[in-house]
C-alpha cells in the first residue's frame, strides 16, 4: 500500500488539492449567491455585469439592444430590435467555469507568482471569451432562432470549455512544477 501511495503521490496530491480548492471556491460562490439579494444589481452583481456588458457590446456593433430584469425568474432579458432573444442567468456569468479553471491551476501549481498571474490572466480570458460568446449567441438567436439548441447546447459550450482546456494545456506544459518534477 505504501509503495502504491508513493508511486501515485503526485496524482493523489493533485486530486486532493483540486477537490479542496474547488470545494472552498464553490462554497464561497454559493455564499455570494445566497447573500446577493438583487436589490441593487438584479439578480446578482456578476450576472448583472455580464448582462450590462453584453448590452454595451451589442449596441457597439450596431444592434439596438436593451436588457431588462426578467419578471418571472432571476435573470436579465436580452432584447435586440424589440425582440426578446435570450436571457442571462447566473450560469452565464462564467464564475463556475473560472472556479473550475483556477482549481486546476492551483492543483497543478507552478511558482506562486506565476500561478497567481496565470490564474488571474486565464480568468480574464475566460470572462472575456464568455462575454463574446453571449454576444454572438444573442445575435445568432436574433437571426436564426430555430438553431437555438445547436448554438446554445453544442457549439458555444464546446468553444468555452475548449478554451479552458487549451489554457490548462498551456499551463501544464509551460508553467506547472508538477509535470517538470515528474519528467
Amino acid at each position: 500500500m505504501r509503495e502504491l501511495l508513493a508511486k501515485y503521490k503526485l496524482v493523489i496530491r493533485f486530486i486532493i488539492t483540486f477537490l479542496v480548492v474547488y470545494g472552498v471556491l464553490t462554497i464561497c460562490y454559493h455564499l455570494y449567491l445566497t447573500f446577493s439579494d438583487g436589490s441593487k444589481f438584479y439578480p446578482d452583481y456578476m450576472t448583472n455585469l455580464v448582462a450590462t456588458q453584453t448590452n454595451s457590446l451589442l449596441n457597439s456593433i450596431g444592434y439596438d439592444a436593451e436588457i431588462l430584469p426578467h419578471p418571472n425568474e432571476p435573470s436579465m432579458k436580452v432584447i435586440i430590435n424589440g425582440k426578446f432573444v435570450a436571457r442571462v442567468i447566473e450560469g452565464c456569468n462564467a464564475l463556475s467555469i473560472i472556479i473550475l479553471f483556477v482549481s486546476f491551476i492551483v492543483a497543478f501549481a507552478g511558482k506562486l507568482k506565476t500561478t497567481i498571474f496565470y490564474g488571474f490572466a486565464g480568468s480574464i480570458i475566460i470572462y472575456a471569451f464568455n462575454l463574446i460568446r453571449i454576444v454572438i449567441l444573442s445575435v445568432g438567436l436574433y437571426h436564426y432562432p430555430d438553431q437555438k439548441y445547436l448554438m446554445h447546447k453544442v457549439i458555444f459550450p464546446m468553444l468555452i470549455y475548449g478554451t479552458v482546456f487549451l489554457l490548462w494545456m498551456v499551463w501544464v506544459n509551460r508553467f506547472s512544477k508538477s509535470v517538470k518534477a515528474d519528467a
